[in-house]
């Protein structure tokens, strides 16, 4: 069977800056999300570019032009009160954009219709509270629209309307979107736009903090750069069909979305499953079968990925290259690109069952938050993997794995805090629960995933963040503070890093020409 060629299976997101030549996809985009609104001239889009470039933004899907914000900087302690959004945003020509000042203003943001559902607006919001963090920002202010309030607007008030929205009684298209990013509604203003309609020229006036804010310059600010990790210790159980896979796989994804994780994880041998709908056959014949359904499984978690906005660690699955059998874990990164790892190691068992046969490269994958290394299963039972993965910059392992029992499992566990403690990273374990007793050497199952640390002063006790209840199906969803890893290399308790005998030994990664 041919090699898959995962860029057939990108769907790329691509969240840029705004440039001149995009003026007419944006004046198309503006059409379709405002009806009946005047569109941006060319001279307000160029005042803007102009003018503070790093606050427009857009989002490219597929190469398209599907989502924009604008933005501009104000000293807010000049605009108490509110007149309306042609004197707050400068008509539009943002000309009141004033660069030492402590706000973030946003004057527009929209989304194309066809492609709502893909969390488009929340990956807008966080792009504009990661500028407001770079330019120590106090906070980001928003004028937003309530346009779902003409539907309503002969039943209640402004006030009532927007009461209900925030109770969660109403959706409002756009007040709903820019709560749940974490704005909060401070008041109601009126007379704001005359030419909404929809919002019968309304609007809400919202702001975001900056928790990051450092009032004075001169003072010295301790950074945190959280990066939030979902598991799924999932229980493998006899399906019917790929559907009934999908559906599963999306409510865990739907899940770890609700806590806006940064990644989320599966377990090794995720699509073993499909074993108890296809046609019966030897091991070794069977677990070739599941490579058939390659194309499937990538589109499906490309989707996942894009949809919810999560970087995915699929679990692994089984595909044949040639005449060979792999496990491999696919990296779903939610900017549409993928990336995969080779298990290295193979176990006696999946040798002498299926015929597995050793990938042949060690990769570090570059995210948007941060490097990571993937270690599947076995693989992370040898420390010269994850030493060579830290050496080149990871700061997360995620070690998807399935034992039989107990036993096995700790073997792990213990491997992987090790790992955690030589290289001075995190690490996060998934493994799946369940029985497949139609299924044979993957009958039984035993986890308790866990999200580990270093072992150090500044990390928790006992070097585990999270844990899950053992053998039972769940998700455990944890912060990893990444700016501590960095004392703890340079003057830790322990330096385990510096002091390496590179007098007496090193580890050298050396793949064959023309290998994995």
């Amino acid at each position: 069977m041919a090699k898959d060629d995962l860029k057939d299976f990108e769907r790329k997101v691509l969240v840029r800056a705004l440039r001149t030549e995009d003026y007419d996809q944006l004046v198309e985009l503006q059409l379709k999300c405002f009806p009946g609104m005047k569109p941006w001239s060319r001279a307000q889009v160029e005042s803007q570019l102009a003018l503070f470039p790093e606050g427009q933004i857009c989002i490219e899907y597929q190469g398209r032009l599907v989502a924009s914000s604008s933005s501009l900087i104000l000293d807010f302690d000049l605009y108490h009160e509110w007149h309306s959004w042609a004197e707050i945003a400068d008509a539009g020509f943002i000309r009141n954009h004033t660069p030492k000042g402590n706000t973030l203003y946003g004057i527009e943001i929209m989304v194309d219709p066809s492609y709502r559902g893909l969390r488009l607006a929340r990956r807008m919001y966080e792009a504009r509270k990661q500028l407001a963090r770079e330019r120590n920002l106090m906070r980001i202010i928003l004028g937003g629209r309530i346009p779902g309030y003409g539907t309503h607007a002969a039943a209640m008030s402004a006030r009532e309307y927007v009461d209900k929205v925030v109770h969660k009684v109403l959706v409002d298209p756009v007040l709903t979107t820019q709560l749940s990013n974490g704005f909060t509604l401070k008041r109601l203003i009126p007379n704001y736009l005359s030419s909404d309609t929809e919002s019968r020229g309304y609007a809400t006036f919202l702001e975001w903090t900056n928790i990051d804010y450092v009032p004075n310059p001169l003072q010295r600010l301790t950074l945190f750069a959280p990066v939030r990790a979902c598991a799924a210790q999932m229980q493998l159980r006899m399906i019917t069909g790929f559907e009934e896979f999908a559906r599963q796989c999306e409510y865990f994804v739907d899940a770890a979305a609700d806590y806006k994780t940064d990644f989320m994880l599966f377990p090794e041998m995720l699509t073993t499953q499909w074993l108890t709908f296809l046609p019966k056959d030897r091991p070794a014949l069977a677990m070739r079968k599941l490579s058939e359904y390659t194309p499937a499984y990538l589109e499906l978690f490309t989707g996942l990925a894009v949809k919810y906005n999560v970087n995915i660690i699929g679990g692994t699955h089984f595909v044949v290259e040639g005449e060979d059998l792999y496990n491999v874990a696919y990296l779903f990164r939610r900017d549409g690109t993928l990336a995969k790892q080779y298990q290295l190691h193979i176990a006696p068992d999946q040798r002498r069952w299926w015929g597995v046969k050793p990938g042949m490269d060690v990769s570090v994958f570059d995210t948007d938050r941060g490097k990571i290394g993937i270690l599947i299963g076995h693989d992370v039972v040898f420390p010269e993997l994850s030493r060579i993965m830290a050496d080149q910059g990871a700061q997360i392992l995620f070690v998807p794995f399935s034992v039989e029992e107990r036993y096995g499992y700790l073997r792990l566990r213990y491997c992987t805090q090790a790992r955690c403690v030589e290289n001075n990273v995190y690490a996060v374990m998934a493994g799946s629960v369940g029985n497949l007793p139609s299924v044979e050497n993957i009958d039984v199952h035993y986890a308790q995933s866990a999200i580990l640390t270093p072992s150090d002063i500044p990390f928790t006790r006992d070097g585990v963040l999270s844990e899950a209840t053992p053998n039972i199906e769940t998700i455990i969803v944890d912060d990893m503070d990444l700016e501590l890893l960095k004392p703890g290399r340079q003057s830790g308790t322990v330096l385990s890093r510096q002091d390496r005998r590179s007098d007496l030994y090193e580890v050298r990664y050396h793949p064959p020409a023309g290998r994995r």
